[in-house]
C-alpha cells in the first residue's frame, strides 16, 4: 500500500511539475512572480523547460515504481552472497 502511494505521489507530482510552468494560471499569476528578483527567472522558457524535465523525471520515477508494483518486481537490488575465502 505505501509503494503505491509513493508511486502515485510521484506521478502527480510530476503531472504538475510538467504542466504548470506552462499554464498562465499557475506560473505567471502567484506571488512570488510579483517579487521582481524572481520575475526575470520565472518568464525565462530554459527555467520552465528545466522544471518541466524534473516533472518528466518525477513522473518516470512514479511509473517505474507502479509497474514494478504491478508485476511484482521490487526496486531494491538483491544482497550478494559472501565470496568464500582465497586460500
Amino acid at each position: 500500500m505505501t509503494r503505491f502511494l509513493i508511486a502515485a505521489y510521484l506521478l502527480e507530482a510530476g503531472a504538475l511539475l510538467i504542466i504548470a510552468p506552462w499554464s498562465v494560471y499557475f506560473w505567471d499569476r502567484n506571488r512570488f512572480g510579483d517579487l521582481p528578483a524572481l520575475a526575470g527567472l520565472m518568464s525565462n522558457d530554459y527555467i520552465r523547460g528545466a522544471v518541466s524535465g524534473v516533472g518528466v523525471l518525477t513522473a518516470l520515477a512514479g511509473l517505474r515504481d507502479l509497474v514494478a508494483l504491478i508485476f511484482g518486481r521490487s526496486s531494491r537490488v538483491a544482497p550478494r552472497p559472501p565470496e568464500p575465502p582465497v586460500s
